[in-house]
């Protein structure tokens, strides 16, 4: 028998997510963003599913690669531009646009050789203060990638640093309006909060919206509001099984360090899941899980290649659950019930971002498709 544990990428949640999105941005293109092998999804796995966007986001030449052998041929954008000169010749091979955020980029284009020309991403500091142009420079920069003859076309884009709360990003916005507002080219602002937190504001979503975490069914702005009270649905599922039971006595205690104590007579299940699969060892007892599709709670430290529940809200005198029991440890359970990824890493003092990205190689992938 093999190991149980296994992630689900769900072929479906893609597409009706990738609609939700589109909804609320009606009058702007998607480009869905796929860095981070589609947040640890595999773009190979997302593909079907966003096939139907405007575009793709990724973070590194081999990731547009990987869209390319894929079959798709429009428009790839590298957010972070090339890392080096020779990643030109890449961009023209491979037809990418790509971010220009600093003057080495400029540098580099301006002796590169070409016979097509490039569409690049223009960005301003608008206040995240990572990357890009201050908001003063804006305008001469232009000035200066425009002269180049290996520039086609410049567009133009910022990053919010606050978006997920309500009217967090109208600041940047003003920056950017007011510092571009000389400066042709389409205009891509807004990431899935920002989008969410103000539907069918064209002054936000502009020409291009940057989705991510909302493709995937991650919530926009946890803890205020959770991702399926926006109509998202998650994407990846992470299940296992209960691989063996213990029946506790009131003082006895559970895993290493004795951090879980039993108050009173209690059955635990072992779960085939541990740090080592990307489950977070921060995750403290009381941390949410399913059982059978019936919500119950980790108890004790996440060790290695385990962590242990209480099946105390899963037993029933007439079926309680046997060896081989599902457990969901977030997504969806097989007969449909909902854990929001990002409650579990609430209660890890993480981000849905990092767990998605975290699983380990040794985790097993299948894609769920339309008519699973």
């Amino acid at each position: 028998m093999t190991r149980p544990i296994k992630a689900f990428v769900d072929t479906k949640a893609l597409k009706d997510n990738l609609s939700c999105v589109r909804k609320k941005s009606a009058q702007s293109q998607i480009l869905s963003v796929v860095k981070a092998n589609a947040y640890g999804h595999g773009i190979e796995r997302v593909f079907e599913g966003l096939r139907g966007s405007d575009g793709f986001g990724v973070l590194e030449v081999c990731e547009a690669q990987t869209l390319r052998d894929l079959g798709f041929r429009g428009p790839i954008v590298l957010l972070e531009g090339v890392f080096d000169p020779r990643e030109l010749e890449d961009c023209s091979r491979l037809q990418l646009w790509h971010t220009v955020h600093c003057n080495e980029q400029i540098d580099w284009l301006s002796r590169h050789k070409t016979h097509k020309a490039h569409r690049v991403f223009l960005k301003m500091n608008s206040g995240m203060n990572r990357l890009g142009f201050k908001p003063e420079q804006f305008k001469s920069v232009w000035n200066r990638l425009n002269a180049l003859p290996q520039i086609e076309e410049i567009s133009l884009m910022t990053h919010f640093s606050d978006a997920d709360v309500v009217g967090g990003a109208l600041r940047q916005v003003e920056t950017f309006d007011l510092h571009s507002q000389e400066v042709i080219g389409e205009r891509s602002l807004s990431n899935s909060a920002a989008l969410f937190l103000n539907p069918h504001n064209n002054a936000i979503a502009q020409d291009w919206v940057r989705v991510g975490i909302a493709l995937y069914g991650g919530s926009v702005n946890h803890p205020t509001q959770l991702a399926q009270a926006w109509g998202l649905q998650p994407a990846m599922s992470l299940r296992s099984k209960i691989i063996a039971t213990q029946d506790l006595q009131a003082g006895d205690t559970v895993g290493y360090g004795s951090t879980f104590t039993a108050r009173h007579p209690m059955k635990i299940g072992i779960v085939a899941c541990g740090y080592a699969d990307g489950y977070p060892r921060s995750a403290e007892s009381g941390t949410p899980i399913l059982v059978n599709g019936r919500l119950t709670q980790t108890v004790g430290r996440v060790s290695m290649d385990m962590l242990s529940v209480d099946l105390t809200p899963v037993l029933g005198p007439e079926n309680p659950p046997p060896l081989g029991a599902e457990v969901t440890l977030w997504g969806a359970s097989t007969s449909g019930q909902i854990l929001e990824i990002d409650l579990v890493a609430h209660h890890a003092k993480t981000l849905a971002y990092e767990l998605m990205c975290g699983l380990a190689h040794r985790v097993p992938f299948e894609v769920l498709d339309d008519t699973d």
